[in-house]
């Protein structure tokens, strides 16, 4: 390609531990091999206002904002305005000032906007390339929850679901690319479109670093290690919808059947932000609830089984590839599995319900050569199919390198 990249981020790629910033931290690496990059993106947190230093190291210039607007502020906004939430939550004048300076400043040729809320930076008069990555179709995820839901929450979900449906589909006949996390992911995006010809819809799946979780370099936590088991662990943002769905199914219907069988059974649950909910079930007899860790490897080396009962997922699951790549059994729900297209039975163990899956989790718990065995396969296939190098190979041919300035789409 000819020309710099300008990266745009709703959250700063760094560090890489939480399932959207591993993703965008990959790619914003590989990005910078092919050319200067030029990096946009938000902070929430202190750590993330300390990461400008990581950012300079990588990107050709950065700018990283604090976004301070609430969410109920962002949600009377986007009521006055008729926009979704998701995009008033992350507008901020001053990143918009910065993109604006930099396209005029640069010999930017390709824009990459990395997930939906940050289309709304791509200037209308831009024309070279723009790449998006919607990760996964929030839309369709916020329709799940008006269906699930009651009241007027449900119906802020069901407004959000029409109205982001409208953005992704706007960003698509925008780009000349657009990246989901997963075939299943793409195909779903792609029945949504009113005029499939008009977008180009690819999957660019998520990988795993399989050399950071390597189970040969990462001892167990001292306090599963040392204490009775068998230990059930799951990981994940902890303030995130269907995380904490899943570890109050866990921990309510799930771990009860398994403690009939191992008293001593105890569920983990390992995460930052966790929420008042989520901090209640630390209350419930075998569950210990760890919030925010340094570092989730130990946890998982000393995990006999981890247990992933999404409901709701959407794209591919970091933490059940992480579980793999650290030779662990995973049992999970079909949702958690989509878009890994390992055997079930062989690298991981699939079920449905409550009962099926703790059934599932029984037979592993009780077989510890089974479950050895799961574990290793697991992280041979992930070490042979979803390394993050393999997984990326198709950037370049994506954002036209080696070719002229890329293809343009109307910004109507």
């Amino acid at each position: 390609m000819q020309g710099e990249i300008l990266f745009l981020a709703h959250r700063v790629p760094f560090p890489p531990d939480r399932g959207d910033k591993i993703r965008s931290h990959h790619l914003l690496a590989a990005l910078a091999r092919i050319a200067p990059v030029h990096v946009g993106c938000l902070g929430e947190t202190e750590q993330d206002m300390a990461q400008g230093g990581a950012l300079a190291a990588l990107a050709a210039s950065h700018c990283l904002v604090r976004r301070r607007r609430s969410l109920a502020l962002a949600g009377a906004e986007a009521l006055v305005r008729g926009i979704p939430v998701s995009l008033a939550a992350f507008d901020d004048r001053r990143l918009r000032r910065w993109v604006a300076r930099t396209i005029a400043e640069r010999p930017v040729s390709t824009i990459f906007v990395f997930s939906g809320q940050m289309g709304q930076y791509v200037p209308d008069d831009f024309r070279g390339r723009v790449v998006t990555d919607l990760c996964d179709v929030d839309s369709a995820k916020f329709e799940a929850y008006g269906r699930q839901g009651r009241g007027p929450r449900a119906w802020i979900d069901r407004r959000e679901a029409r109205l982001l449906s409208r953005e992704e589909a706007r960003l698509a006949r925008r780009s000349a690319t657009t990246l989901l996390v997963s075939e299943a992911e793409a195909a779903l995006f792609r029945s949504r479109l009113g005029d499939r010809a008009a977008a180009d819809v690819r999957a660019l799946r998520n990988g795993i670093d399989t050399a950071a979780f390597d189970p040969a370099g990462t001892g167990p936590h001292p306090a599963l290690a040392n204490a009775a088991g068998p230990h059930v662990v799951f990981t994940g943002q902890m303030d995130y919808a269907p995380n904490v769905a899943a570890v109050e199914r866990a921990a309510q219907h799930i771990l009860p059947a398994i403690r009939r069988h191992h008293p001593g059974a105890t569920f983990h649950v390992v995460g930052r932000a966790p929420t008042a909910e989520v901090r209640a079930l630390d209350r419930n007899a075998g569950v210990r609830v760890w919030g925010e860790v340094p570092d989730v490897r130990p946890f998982l080396a000393a995990a006999d089984l981890v247990l992933v009962p999404l409901a709701i997922a959407r794209g591919i699951q970091n933490k059940v590839l992480e579980a793999m790549a650290m030779a662990r059994p995973v049992v999970l729900t079909p949702e958690a599995a989509t878009g890994i297209e390992a055997e079930d039975g062989a690298h991981f163990a699939v079920a449905g319900d409550d009962a099926a899956l703790a059934h599932r989790a029984l037979a592993l718990l009780g077989d510890a050569c089974a479950a050895r065995a799961m574990g290793e396969a697991a992280r041979a296939f992930v070490q042979a199919e979803q390394g993050w190098a393999a997984m990326l190979s198709p950037l370049p041919a994506i954002l036209g390198a080696g070719e002229p300035a890329g293809r343009q789409r109307d910004a109507a």
